[in-house]
Order: C-alpha cells, then structure tokens, then sequence
C-alpha cells in the first residue's frame, strides 16, 4: 500500500462528513497480559485503513470547516530512548507523513489540549468518533471513553458515528487491496499443501499448525491472519476450534481453516483432507457434495444478486445434494449437517468490518464457505474460498490451493520435505 492509498481513503470519507464538523481516531491501546506483559498489540483496522500508522496510542484528528475544506493531525507517542530500548523504535514523525500523507505531525501529550480548543472555538457542531463494538460486552475502547468526556465537556456537539461511513468504504476494495489479497492467497496455499504433504496418521494437530507457521515464517513476522483452526476427527466438531492437543489417527479428516496476511490484506480458506492421503467413500461422498455446491456458487455469484442469497443458495443447492445423496431426509432439516452460514466478507479484517450489503457489487471479496458435519459418520469439514465479485460474475481468488479430491490425494502423495 502507498500513501495515495490512505490519503484516498480519508478525502472519500472526508467527503461524507458534514461541514463543521471535528472527527477523531485512535490507533487503540495495549491490553495487560499479566503483571509484566501486555498481549501483542495489534492496531485499529480503520484506523490502519486510513493512515497506513501501525502503532499504539496514536491519535488522527480532522476538521472540516464550513466550507468544506479540510485540516488534518497525526499524534505521534513522542522518541524516549529508555522506552524505546525496552519496548523498541517509535514511529518519527518524518517516516509517518511519508506512510499516510497527513503532513501535519504533534505529540499524542498534546492531543487533549489542541481537541479541546477547537471543540469550545464554537466553531464546530458535530465530533465523529468510531464507536463500533462487536458486542455490548467489549471493553471500552478510547473512542468510548471520549464519547463520554464530549459529554459533559462538550455537550453542544453532535456525536456521529465515523464507523458507519468506514464501513462504506471498506466494502468495495481497491486494485491495490485485491494484489495485496492476491499474494496472500499465494502464501496461504503454500501453507496448506504443506500441512497436506505432511499429514500422516497419528500426527498431532500442534505439529500441523507448526507446518503451517514455518512456512508463513518465511513471508514475514506478522504470521496467520488470524487464529488458525487445525482440528482432527472429534474435534473438527467444535467450529473454531484451538487448542491443538488432538491426533489425527488413520481414517480421521483434517479440519483446517487458515489464512496469511500481506500488506494488511487477509484471506480465509478452509480445506478438508484425510489424514492418510485417501478419502473413504463417505468422505469422498460429502466432500462432492461441498466441492458441487461451492462450484455452483462461483457460477452463480455476480453484480446484483442479493447478498442474503448467497447463503440461502449455499444451504438449498447443498441441501438438493444431499437428499440426493441418500444423506439428508428432507431439504428441511438441512441444519442437521450445516451449522454455520457461508459467507462473511475478507479484507483489512478476516471478518471485514463493512457496510452489510443488500445487493453484491463489483470489488466486494467475500467468502464461499460450504461446512458439512455428520457427527454419527464422524465426518466434519469445510470447504472455505475467497470470492472476487467481477463486472460480469465472481473470481475464486483461492482456487490455486487445492480443492478437488484428485488434486488433494495427489498433493498428499507428493510427500513433505523436512525443514533444513
């Protein structure tokens, strides 16, 4: 990503703010691990997708007067070189105007201060802060905590949700957002068929995952995009799944869903595969059934179809199959064996933070996500791509990784190399 990236982002959302008006966003702050560790920060999406700034308590700040222009400050933690040797190099403020273009560079020790004289200048009428919770229950974050000071110290200003206009933006990605998930998706296959060329009966889920970490390894510290899911037999029952301590004994299907990141971007692929290299009839049974329907739906996702339809189409054209199959009794109880809707969007976030759609449109990148659970089978996976909505239809942005059972036994077959 370049600075044209994130300044682009700030004027669309500069322009669907009201004039006079003040917005604020925070960059967030660490989380106490124990009494001398903090958990590994990790920056504000938005707030990343603005200023390209990955860093803690790091503060944007921007006016817009009333004629519509306007006036932006990045708040930098200021250089302390006892801090700096413990916890490591600070961003200066050079290197930042050069990432996000805001050209205008203060102290966060500042920030309080210069807030307060343009919010009592009368000048301005309405604050937007990022006020998003992913539920009621989340701990406050510092947008909260200044909603509440705006409060009683500014009354007079309206509150307006920066989170909503964010969340527009981020709904359609850019060219340089899909390169970015391009590469990723590249990373992420190297990944899996690295787990698949390992997998043997009687490996423990931990050693799949430390499979799948090295390779990551090899692209950068930043490591998985998220949490990895990597389960066996029993356990591919519980849907996230992370503990790691299972075993994968000869006959059980591996469960895993996993992604790398590059230059923020995410992705989010699930594949499903014997331990032994060899699906049994059953498994190649329900593994047809998720590879059909999730084929059907690359060939029927395109610009206009209601977003709500993609999931509903997952479970009716799966279901068909099923019934089909000699699987299902009825299309009814399709609950039974699909546990989990379909489809969620990708992107800054591995479950991006958007504008919920009611029609699909060109750049939105969304999973197809396809879960099959026969517990009394002993039989659970998932098969889990990345959709590009094109001008005329959609793009597996995953379908370099293996997902047809032929390419699977054969990649299994080709064996792993051992780390040197």
């Amino acid at each position: 990503m370049t600075k044209n990236f994130y300044q682009d982002n700030r004027r669309r959302l500069y322009g669907q703010m009201k004039e006079n008006s003040l917005l604020v966003l925070f960059s967030g702050t660490e989380v106490r691990k124990t009494n001398d560790e903090f958990y590994p920060f990790y920056t504000n999406r938005s707030f990343l997708y603005l200023t390209g700034l990955d860093g803690k308590e790091l503060v944007l700040l921007a006016r817009k007067d009333g004629q519509g222009q306007v006036t932006e400050k990045v708040f930098l933690l200021p250089p302390d070189f006892l801090a700096e040797r413990w916890t490591g190099r600070r961003i200066k403020s050079d290197e930042a105007a050069e990432l996000s273009g805001v050209e205008q560079i203060g102290f966060v020790a500042d920030f309080e201060a210069e807030l307060h004289r343009l919010a009592a200048s009368g000048s301005y009428e309405h604050l937007y802060l990022d006020l998003y919770r992913a539920a009621p229950s989340d701990r406050d974050a510092p947008s909260h905590r200044l909603l509440r000071r705006a409060a009683s110290d500014y009354p007079f200003l309206k509150i307006e949700n920066a989170n909503a206009l964010i969340r527009r933006l981020r709904t359609i990605k850019q060219p340089c957002e899909i390169k970015a998930m391009r590469q990723a998706e590249r990373i992420t296959c190297e990944g899996i068929t690295a787990m698949m060329k390992a997998s043997k009966p009687g490996m423990f889920e931990y050693q799949y995952k430390a499979v799948f970490d090295y390779i990551l390894g090899q692209y950068g510290p930043q490591g998985p995009a998220f949490p990895s899911i990597i389960s066996a037999g029993k356990n591919n029952f519980c849907i996230h799944y992370n503990s790691y301590t299972g075993q994968a004994l000869d006959g059980d299907m591996v469960l895993n869903d996993v992604g790398a990141w590059h230059n923020y971007l995410m992705t989010d692929v699930s594949r499903g595969w014997p331990c032994n290299g060899r699906y049994t009839d059953r498994q190649r049974l329900l593994y047809e059934c998720a590879l059909n329907t999730s084929n059907h739906m690359f060939r029927t996702i395109k610009p206009g179809m209601p977003m709500s339809e993609v999931d509903g189409e997952i479970r009716r054209y799966n279901a068909a199959l099923l019934k089909d199959a000699g699987v299902l009794d009825d299309v009814k109880n399709i609950g039974t064996y699909m546990w989990h809707g379909g489809a969620h969007h990708v992107g800054f976030d591995v479950h991006d933070v958007v504008e919920t759609p009611e029609v699909i449109a060109p750049g939105m990148v969304f999973c197809v996500d396809v879960g099959i659970y026969h517990e009394e089978w002993g039989i659970g996976f998932r098969l889990e791509d990345n959709c590009l909505v094109t001008e005329t239809g959609c793009e597996n942005l995953s379908a370099i990784i293996p997902r047809t059972i032929e390419d699977i036994e054969d990649t299994m077959r080709q064996g792993f190399v051992a780390f040197s």
